[in-house]
């Protein structure tokens, strides 16, 4: 390694960034809006869910809708457009397009906040040591040793946590308000598009949704739910989004598990049951911050958030508080204005 490369890497690490990970459907959307609208404004957030980088189906995907983004600059949301020589945006991509962009961020004097699903796209972006053929993630115990400890950021991870059969019942009920919004007919409309079996749309079909409704497009095309059969197929593929939805969540809070245990990364845990059990946010889930209450479980963040630049200051000091367990809990944030 040159000492120019040595350098660099070391400034990087200096760089600091708010890494906000979870399973599907825990509120990791609407944490980081929330921090970066109202309490971190000079903020930008990056997107490292795998499937919301591809432009389309963004019902199926579950992106953001533009106003719940409260004017706060997304990054990789959407934006790539897949080509027959370039069909998938691969951890390798978001490895090389997620750092330029947080070098841009950076350089206009903004927080970056990384937010999103997928694991090896965030292992890929931060790890220190990373090679694209080595799969971490592998059901293999000798894998774990090849996980890289270092990483390439100063790194503040927050982890929105939510119980299994908490968040499978959620997940449950937003694939119904998904399709009351209109996942049907947007994939009604992806499946009579010819281009929908092209090579360039190979990644985009890996969408859950897309798989699951296949059968039911191929036999009744773009017709709506009308007969007995229609309808039988249709509830089948219903419950095929709604299981694997679930099943995603189960393996994305394992892989959140190998990042903790195996890679020894300083996740910090924040109770999700609020985001999803509350009233108003996305899909009828509750928010974050806003509201003041007597909880009994408080976590100090000033250690956690003094991380990515905000040093305690006596004269200001901001409370968070987080809907959990129906009661609030508290993450005391101080910095200086």
């Amino acid at each position: 390694m040159t000492t120019t490369t040595i350098t660099a890497a070391g400034s990087r690490r200096n760089k600091k960034i708010v890494v906000i990970l979870g399973a599907t459907g825990s509120g990791k959307s609407k944490l980081s809006v929330d921090l970066a609208s109202r309490f971190f404004t000079s903020s930008e957030i990056i997107n490292s869910d795998k499937i919301q980088v591809y432009s389309g189906l963004d019902i199926t995907t579950n992106k953001i809708p533009l106003h719940e983004r409260e004017n706060v600059h997304h990054h990789l949301l959407g934006e790539f457009h897949p080509s027959d020589s370039h069909p998938e945006f691969t951890p390798s991509d978001f490895r090389s397009h997620g750092a330029a962009t947080i070098s841009r961020i950076l350089s206009r004097q903004n927080l970056p906040i990384i937010a999103g699903g997928s694991n090896s796209f965030i292992y890929a972006l931060l790890a220190e040591k990373f090679s694209p053929e080595i799969d971490v993630f592998s059901d293999s115990d000798s894998i774990n040793s090849v996980f890289s400890k270092e990483v390439r950021y100063n790194c503040c991870f927050l982890w929105v946590d939510v119980s299994l059969p908490v968040l499978n019942q959620y997940l449950v009920k937003r694939v119904d308000d998904m399709l009351d919004s209109g996942m049907f007919e947007e994939l009604a409309e992806f499946f009579n598009d010819p281009d929908s079996d092209s090579v360039s749309q190979s990644g985009l079909r890996k969408a859950i949704g897309v798989p699951e409704f296949e059968r039911y497009f191929k036999i009744f095309k773009n017709k709506a739910v009308a007969d007995v059969r229609n309808r039988v197929v249709y509830e089948e593929a219903v419950k095929a989004v709604k299981d694997n939805t679930c099943q995603l969540a189960q393996r994305q809070l394992e892989k959140i598990l190998r990042l903790r245990d195996a890679a020894g990364w300083d996740l910090k845990r924040i109770d999700g049951y609020g985001s999803v059990q509350g009233e108003g946010g996305r899909h009828k889930g509750g928010g974050y911050l806003g509201k003041t209450g007597g909880g009994t479980e408080r976590e100090d963040c000033e250690a956690v958030l003094d991380g990515v630049g905000f040093p305690p200051s006596s004269s200001s000091l901001v409370t968070i508080p987080l809907l959990s367990l129906g009661c609030y809990s508290f993450f005391p944030i101080s910095f200086g204005r």
